[in-house]
């Protein structure tokens, strides 16, 4: 069997993943990862770690995509020490205004590529007794979110989703966490809630309490624990990365 660990990053190409790629490589992972641009897969290299890549398999919510990511880890390495990954489709307004496409597209974006990724990753973990799984969630499954009902509310389905599977293999030697995000420092953020304009930050900070958006280098690390095999006494955990807005 291969010696060194592996992890899967699912998507390596947007979000925090070419951030927690290059955690992963430095803490001594081998890794499998979804889309990474040539230079995450350059970074990673600098850092020691190999790693395998897996194109076409972003969408979580297709029933082939994470299973593919698990085969390509087997097919590799022979082993899975970790598997982190993010989901997400944001519909905003009212409650009352919903449609049903509205609720189809956060089912199949927020519930659906969460079930199936836990389903993938969690099998090949139980068979060999250990594991590490982080699922990166949204904060606003962590308290009502006016202007995002249906959001907030899949957000939830998907953080009890992961409580549930959590406790039901506790025993195992397999972890399964959450980590649920807000105000993070992104392009997509900062594009969806026009934050570039210096007068709506201002807004939107006031709206954090500690005043400002959070770094995707300092939310690599904090997810780092979740999946380096340093901390095994914590599982079923849904934590709020949000500078205290879920608080």
């Amino acid at each position: 069997m291969h010696e060194k660990p592996v992890a899967i990053i699912a998507n390596a190409k947007h979000y925090v993943g070419p951030a927690l790629a290059v955690v992963m490589a430095n803490a001594g992972y081998d890794l499998v990862l979804g889309e990474p641009s040539s230079d995450t897969i350059k970074a990673v290299s600098e850092a020691g770690a190999d790693s395998w890549v897996v194109d076409g398999a972003l969408d979580l919510a297709e029933p082939a995509s994470a299973p593919r990511l698990v085969d390509m880890a087997m097919d590799a390495y022979g082993r899975i020490d970790s598997a982190v990954f993010f989901t997400g489709d944001i519909v905003l307004g009212k409650f009352v205004d919903a449609t049903d496409a509205d609720l189809a597209k956060v089912v199949s974006g927020n519930i659906e590529s969460v079930f199936r990724s836990l389903r993938a990753f969690a099998h090949p973990m139980l068979e060999a007794g250990s594991g590490q799984i982080l699922a990166i969630t949204s904060a606003s499954g962590l308290r009502v979110t006016p202007g995002a009902p249906l959001y907030s509310a899949t957000r939830a389905a998907a953080n009890m989703m992961v409580k549930n599977l959590a406790i039901e293999i506790a025993g195992s030697g397999v972890q399964v966490n959450a980590v649920g995000t807000n105000f993070m420092d992104f392009p997509a953020f900062r594009s969806a809630t026009g934050a570039d304009d210096p007068e709506i930050m201002a807004k939107i900070e006031r709206n954090v309490p500690m005043g400002r958006l959070g770094t995707m280098d300092e939310f690599a690390q904090f997810c780092r624990v979740f999946i380096d095999g340093t901390a095994r006494f914590q599982t079923g955990q849904v934590v709020g990365f949000d500078g205290g807005w879920s608080a």
